[in-house]
């Protein structure tokens, strides 16, 4: 697949049989996507890749699209369906995925963004990134054109997801957003460190060209990029993947009593016709965040952190009394974020925490209800989702949360027995509740 103009006759086929080419987005040498829907939504819009592998490499990209169709974050695109196909004379692999309508690469040629808008921008995709670096995966091509606008959300592309137990991926760098070390096809969170950095200047110059200059020296970022983003920059792009800072040292470096960032400007995207994207949702994305009468969704600067171990439950959920504090309840402070709800039998409570930029994805209230077996100690040894919502992330974050409660021994026959529980989790913009009701055996 090397002519785009070939490409483009494909649109009006149909892929495997149920997937039509309604309209051609785009493509480069080694792909093309166009304008889709899934079998029995017509109204929902969806993309479709389109790719020509040699045969050494199709099954491993087919794999791969598999295991990244079972990840699940508000700020990751998703992947709905793939396999195999044929377009003429042409054998193809194909991947479904959720529809962007803009990317970040179509803002920049425009203008930079400005100090607060990168501000605004880097939590999700930082959250992203932390998310597939902790389940073992490398994103392995941040740049601009994979950053994308998905509704009111900004979301990172995940058809080029990798296994790091993946050793022996193919060379794949093709440009300065790449790591240095993916030339000898060596892929690691790192690699994605040295891809961020690369952004980060791109979104605030228009350009990586700096990036590109062949030099045993690590790359120096313009001095025209205002901190706390040069440094930051500067330490994304050592050449030496192991002098790289960590995911979680952004975070930090963008708390606000880290930052210096210049006042927001009231400058607003200047809007270019595209005959093939609507240049509406990205460009709203960076202009929501100036703008505060309208919705933002890039309000909060705080990383992902793990469940949050919460004392004696200060808010009941909405139809429930509020009991009394129990002084043998176990734990820390609560946060603002989280509340927690149960009684004198509930000894150790933890609610998920979950970062502000996640919050924005929820509409209304999402319920996870998980069943959790205590022993006759009062620990926790199985938890399984009764009820898991809508989102696999909150689902999971629930499961993960509940298997780390503790109750109080439940009395029977003058011995301790075995309990057993549903806990109910409540996702809000606002915050997360949970309760605790005890089932009779």
């Amino acid at each position: 697949m090397s002519n785009p103009g070939l490409w483009k006759t494909w649109q009006g086929r149909t892929v495997d049989g149920k997937f039509p080419l309604r309209q051609w987005l785009g493509g480069s040498e080694h792909s093309a996507v166009f304008l889709t829907e899934r079998p029995g939504q017509p109204s929902a819009k969806a993309a479709i890749k389109l790719i020509a592998p040699n045969d050494a490499e199709a099954d491993r990209q087919l794999a791969r699209w598999r295991a990244a169709s079972q990840l699940s974050h508000p700020h990751l695109m998703r992947i709905y369906e793939s396999g195999r196909c044929r377009l003429d004379s042409t054998s193809l692999l194909y991947v479904v995925m959720e529809f962007a309508e803009e990317d970040l690469s179509q803002i920049l040629p425009q203008r930079p963004l400005s100090p607060a808008e990168v501000t605004d921008l880097l939590p999700p995709v930082l959250d992203a990134l932390s998310y597939l670096h902790g389940k073992g995966y490398v994103h392995t091509r941040i740049k601009p054109s994979n950053v994308l606008a998905s509704g009111d959300q900004l979301k990172l592309s995940a058809d080029q997801i990798v296994a790091t137990a993946e050793t022996n991926s193919a060379p794949r760098r093709r440009d300065a957003y790449d790591a240095p070390e993916t030339a000898a096809g060596i892929i690691s969170p790192a690699s994605d460190v040295w891809s961020v950095g690369a952004t980060l200047v791109a979104a605030l110059t228009q350009t990586v060209s700096f990036a590109e200059q062949q030099s045993l020296n690590d790359p120096d970022p313009p001095t025209a990029v205002p901190e706390p983003f040069r440094g930051i920059a500067r330490e994304c792009l050592h050449l030496d993947p192991k002098r790289r800072c960590s995911i979680a040292q952004i975070q930090a470096r963008l708390q606000p009593a880290a930052r210096s960032v210049p006042a927001p400007s009231p400058q607003a995207l200047s809007p270019q016709p595209r005959s093939s994207l609507k240049r509406g949702p990205i460009a709203a994305a960076v202009v929501l965040a100036l703008l505060i009468a309208l919705v933002m969704f890039f309000l909060n600067r705080r990383r992902v952190s793990p469940a949050t171990e919460q004392t004696a439950p200060p808010a009941a959920p909405e139809s429930a009394p509020i009991p009394k504090p129990n002084p043998a309840v176990r734990g820390t402070s609560p946060t603002s974020q989280t509340s927690t709800t149960g009684g004198r039998d509930i000894v150790h409570q933890v609610v998920p925490e979950i970062s502000q930029s996640s919050r924005n994805t929820i509409t209304g209230t999402i319920k996870v209800t998980v069943r959790v077996e205590a022993d006759s100690s009062g620990k926790v040894r199985t938890a399984k989702l009764k009820t898991a919502g809508p989102s696999r992330y909150f689902a999971e974050q629930a499961l993960n949360a509940a298997k780390r409660w503790e109750f109080a021994p439940t009395q029977g026959n003058g011995q301790s027995a075995p309990s057993t529980w549903l806990l109910q989790f409540r996702f809000r913009r606002s915050g997360t509740q949970a309760s605790a009701e005890r089932l009779t055996r």
